[in-house]
């Protein structure tokens, strides 16, 4: 198994910048909006957006959890029954611009799945996804991230490790794994 560095600490630290700087650019005041992070590991990048967000503007965004697991469309498909996480959604999205949050874009099935579990909380006038790093060539439906850190050319064979401080790592790295040698 290779492992192929493609963001270090560093230059994950300016590419959230940059990320952030987008949001505020298209959200102003942000008095409409809310973020949520797609579980299970789309909410630590949820909270250091909400995070850097609060830094740069003084607004701290409404947060929440979204399980897309029993939407998923290939939920009674797996061999091994899907483990879901906690869904915490505590305001209405009723009429908000939500920003939806998951650390890789793949085949694009998790984020037709959480748009499913997200109107249960309303239905929002505007949604935007923001992804860390969306993986080309390997979407099985047509979904794009309006918010993306890092745009990265794969094949099924490989995998993206995300690894970030807030899940417990040392330092904030994205890898490219080949699972196939």
């Amino acid at each position: 198994m290779q492992k192929k560095l493609i963001l270090d600490s560093d230059l994950l630290d300016i590419t959230l910048s940059r990320l952030c700087e987008q949001l505020i650019e298209n959200h102003d005041s942000f008095k409409n909006s809310v973020i949520l992070g797609l579980q299970p590991r789309g909410i630590f990048l949820a909270e250091l957006i909400q995070k850097r967000l609060a830094e740069l503007t003084n607004v701290e965004v409404p947060i929440g959890y979204l399980d897309a697991t029993f939407y998923r469309d290939d939920f009674r498909r797996r061999d091994t029954p899907a483990k879901a996480s906690e869904t915490r959604v505590d305001f209405v999205i009723e009429g908000k611009h939500v920003i939806l949050i998951d650390d890789v874009l793949f085949t694009g099935r998790t984020v037709r799945a959480a748009l499913d579990a997200m109107i249960a909380f309303g239905r929002p006038e505007k949604v935007e996804l923001l992804v860390l790093v969306d993986r080309t060539h390997t979407r099985d439906l047509p979904i794009a991230a309006d918010y993306v850190g890092k745009y990265v050319n794969t094949v099924e064979s490989q995998r993206v490790l995300v690894e970030l401080v807030a899940q417990g790592h040392k330092q904030n790295k994205i890898w490219l794994i080949n699972t196939k040698d």
